[in-house]
């Protein structure tokens, strides 16, 4: 029966700092309306891009460990909860092991546990794609979907961007020489989520403050020796503009028929 809330979302990400990127503000301002918001990462990040100041993959873990936990924090997460999968990296075929190498239904196993520990009403996974295509995002998808079903969780949302904003941004990047000279708009193509798939466009421009606190938590992602990353790129944006760039938020509802694009994550249990 449909009921106001509040509600308990439990949001799966990959690694740390993806809950950053793609949906802090969104946490951000579920966790100011009330609700119960819970962090689930199934990695630790050890395979994550980083200056070599930060060392070993099990130092770089130890680091990020307790970036996620700031980022939380930041965020207003209730609880966080990481499920210790090995990291599959993002270049070279996973190691056996790593978290995309597991079938999704034995991968499930600890997130199908939590949902029905926290009697979860929705659950945010990735595109098909996974973004990107990090063989970790794609996993997350298929292996939230699995879980959402066996727990009976009613609701599910893939966090993912408006595809047709992004490139438009990439070509943007592509003319400023020097910026981002490895990304171009071609590889963007089939990334994230068409335009006519989205069903949700969450206006989180009063919560961008609490995302941006998330982003610089988790300073080993901000740079590497070859000079800054996405996420430190962001940051260096004056705040009007990380506001103006970064107040939206794109989510696809798993059942729902695309329409009017809805701003409230949780219109469907209502």
């Amino acid at each position: 029966m449909a009921h106001p809330g509040p509600f308990t979302l439990v949001a799966f990400h990959a690694h740390p700092d993806d809950e950053a990127l793609l949906m802090g503000g969104t946490l951000a301002r579920l966790s100011a309306e009330g609700h119960r918001v819970v962090l689930a990462v199934a990695t630790d990040g050890a395979a994550g891009a980083a200056a070599s100041s930060y060392g070993s993959p099990g130092r770089l873990a130890a680091s990020r460990r307790d970036e996620l936990d700031r980022s939380a924090a930041a965020l207003g997460c209730a609880r966080v909860v990481r499920f210790g999968f090995m990291d599959s990296g993002s270049s070279g075929q996973p190691r056996e092991g790593a978290f995309s190498r597991h079938p999704p239904a034995d991968a499930a196993a600890p997130l199908i546990e939590l949902l029905r520990e926290e009697q979860a009403d929705a659950l945010t996974i990735y595109d098909p794609s996974g973004g990107y295509g990090h063989p970790d995002h794609r996993q997350v998808h298929a292996v939230g979907s699995y879980a959402a079903h066996r727990a009976g969780t009613p609701l599910v949302l893939e966090a993912t961007i408006d595809r047709r904003l992004i490139r438009r941004l990439v070509r943007i990047v592509e003319a400023i020489p020097g910026v981002l000279p490895a990304v171009k708009a071609a590889d963007y193509d089939e990334a994230y989520s068409p335009t006519s798939m989205i069903t949700h466009r969450v206006d989180v421009r009063p919560f961008t403050d609490q995302k941006r606190g998330s982003f610089q938590a988790h300073a080993s992602q901000a740079s590497s020796d070859s000079g800054a990353r996405t996420l430190g790129l962001l940051l260096g944006l004056p705040r009007w503009l990380f506001r103006r760039m970064l107040g939206y938020e794109w989510y696809v509802e798993h059942g729902r028929t695309p329409g009017t694009l809805l701003d409230d994550v949780f219109a469907s249990l209502r």
